[in-house]
């Protein structure tokens, strides 16, 4: 039994006393206990696939923000290194592939991952689960689809993924065929992570926002809708970064939870979402660099908002690196303390 299960309870539509609070990015290089465990490591990568320090700075957040939620610290792009598209974690320029799918024959090469591929995050939410003892959920999650998908194809971040729109343009077919296993991969490995003891999943899909509506819809869209219909013993949170042009499409997916940036408005989002979901967000990350009073103010500003039912707090994306913790915990604070 948990003994906070507000997260939960928030998430499935039911009364909570208060409003649940937890953060993307929270198991990051905010903390300095954070840091001290990675300069142990040599890097963001080795710390993913050590499940004994990835259960410990799981932990840190709650330790040390008083977050009501753990998420367990991996990476979304553990998967198509399980399909067979290795990637390293390169410092101050982020996740590069040396090889990218270029072919059919390169599509034909990656295999369906089982979650038995990420043995290392399995074994990290067992172990991290167990050290928690119940004192807030757990959660799990993965990269969308189309969000791996782009990584695949153009082998590193973009501002523009140009090559991978290209490729939905001059490769439909083969396209689908490559969102097809990463699909089956991604409800493979999210399976895994519940059987493990994730007590809530979320499906990051952080370039939304650069697709058009048709092309969401076509290439994004179903196969997160695919996703949410495998997954029926947790509930799934889908956070899909700049989508403001799908919102109404996004609350008919089969899940509990839909995540806001901080560009959504939110009570228009509420509007074309409807009362069905919980919505989580969506407090700019950069408020949190403002002084104290900015930040309890906009924190309630945001509370307000969204009102008293269906809400999880959260930043509309995750915290930046160089943000003072005692802001980030400041923030948490203000968000616990309030009463409607």
């Amino acid at each position: 039994m948990l003994k906070n299960d507000l997260l939960l309870r928030a998430a499935r539509g039911e009364k909570v006393e208060r409003t649940p609070v937890w953060l993307m990015r929270q198991a990051g290089r905010i903390l300095p206990e954070y840091r001290e465990v990675r300069a142990k490591m040599g890097g963001f990568k080795e710390l993913v696939e050590n499940p004994e320090f990835a259960c410990e700075v799981t932990i840190q957040p709650v330790d040390h923000l008083g977050v009501d939620a753990a998420i367990i610290f991996s990476d979304i792009l553990v998967i198509p290194e399980a399909m067979g598209l290795p990637y390293q974690m390169v410092e101050k320029r982020g996740p590069w592939f040396e090889n990218t799918i270029r072919s059919a024959a390169d599509v034909e090469r990656m295999v369906v991952a089982e979650a038995e591929g990420v043995r290392y995050t399995i074994d990290a939410i067992a172990m991290t689960k167990k050290e928690l003892a119940g004192r807030v959920p757990l959660i799990g999650f993965a990269g969308a689809p189309w969000t791996i998908f782009s990584y695949m194809i153009e082998g590193s971040g973009s501002k523009t993924f140009s090559k991978a729109k290209k490729f939905l343009y001059t490769e439909p077919v083969l396209a689908h065929k490559l969102l097809e296993k990463i699909t089956l991969s991604t409800i493979n490995y999210l399976k895994g992570q519940i059987e493990a003891g994730a007590d809530i999943v979320q499906i990051f899909d952080s370039w939304a926002g650069i697709l058009s509506p048709e092309q969401y819809k076509e290439f994004a869209l179903p196969y997160i809708a695919r996703i949410c219909d495998a997954i029926d013993d947790v509930p799934v949170t889908v956070f899909a970064k700049g989508a403001y042009f799908i919102r109404k499409e996004l609350g008919e997916l089969n899940c509990q939870t839909i995540g806001l940036d901080w560009n959504m408005d939110i009570s228009e989002s509420r509007s074309l979402i409807g009362p069905s979901k919980t919505l989580q967000g969506n407090l700019d990350p950069c408020v949190l660099y403002a002084e104290d009073d900015v930040i309890v103010s906009k924190t309630i500003e945001m509370l307000q908002a969204f009102g008293p039912d269906r809400h999880i707090a959260n930043l509309g994306h995750g915290v930046y690196p160089d943000i003072d913790p005692r802001k980030v915990k400041l923030m948490v604070d203000t968000v616990k303390s309030y009463r409607f």
